[in-house]
């Protein structure tokens, strides 16, 4: 399949999925979104037994495209659903996807971009990436990530990312949990390919077997939390206050909140 927003490579039993959007910081769009989908598709159904994740240029992912930032506004509570529902969608199939995973962060992996990185079963990090959950600052909700974060570092660790909204160094992300390891800029594709080799030692069957049972183990709950997370998500975007904290992030200017 030809691809527009990524690249999809493999070298032996290794594929490589790279956002390809390095003009938008590799940013999310809808087109990305399915793109993501039918490579996680066509890895699944071939000879690769392990898939690295990683962005072109200098950002990971920079969270939701601009233009299907700006679209929201004008959508109903129908289409804010079916995005919402969309993107669950997304973020469940790699935290499930049959093989293992690695995310190999090269830089900034915020919002969305921060998900689609610590959802993977490995996160490598160079030493100069940043990662968070900046919603809460134009009136939106880390809906979907928070099912997902909670389970990695902790409510207490999820509650100080998700409600401050904060921006946070690699260090502080590797002592968190929500990083495997942080390596210098330049060594980031090399030690992801480092942490596939024990992998591709391992039995493929059994890798598999193994993948399955810890997402099963999860699933019931999980995919209970991610409905209501669905609907948080989409019931946030008809509010007075997403309507403002999206024309001042696209105004470049502080927000000015109404009445609670």
């Amino acid at each position: 399949m030809a691809y527009h927003t990524l690249k999809l490579e493999t070298s032996g039993a290794v594929a490589t999925l790279t956002l390809n959007r390095p003009g938008k910081l590799n940013a999310i769009s809808t087109e990305m979104i399915e793109e993501v989908l039918a490579a996680l598709a066509e890895t699944d159904a071939s000879a690769a037994h392990v898939l690295i994740l990683t962005g072109e240029g200098n950002a990971f992912c920079s969270g939701l495209d601009l233009d299907d930032l700006k679209a929201m506004a004008q959508q109903s509570p129908e289409r804010h659903m079916e995005d919402s529902r969309h993107m669950a969608r997304l973020y469940r199939q790699i935290w499930s996807f049959s093989k293992p995973t690695i995310a190999a962060v090269n830089g900034a992996a915020i919002a969305g971009g921060c998900g689609l990185a610590t959802l993977c079963d490995f996160t490598i990090s160079a030493s100069t990436a940043t990662f968070g959950y900046p919603e809460v600052r134009i009136g939106f909700i880390p809906a979907i990530v928070s099912v997902f974060l909670t389970r990695q570092i902790g409510e207490k660790n999820a509650r100080d990312l998700l409600l401050s909204g904060r921006i946070i160094d690699a260090a502080e992300a590797h002592r968190m949990g929500m990083l495997t390891k942080v390596v210098p800029a330049s060594g980031v594709m090399n030690a992801a390919r480092a942490q596939a080799k024990p992998l591709l030692a391992g039995s493929p069957a059994s890798l598999l077997k193994t993948k399955k049972l810890l997402c099963n183990l999860s699933a019931p709950e999980l995919d209970r939390e991610l409905e209501l997370a669905i609907a948080a998500g989409a019931e946030i975007r008809s509010t007075p206050d997403f309507r403002e904290g999206l024309a001042s992030f696209l105004e470049k200017r502080a927000p000015r909140w109404g009445s609670r």
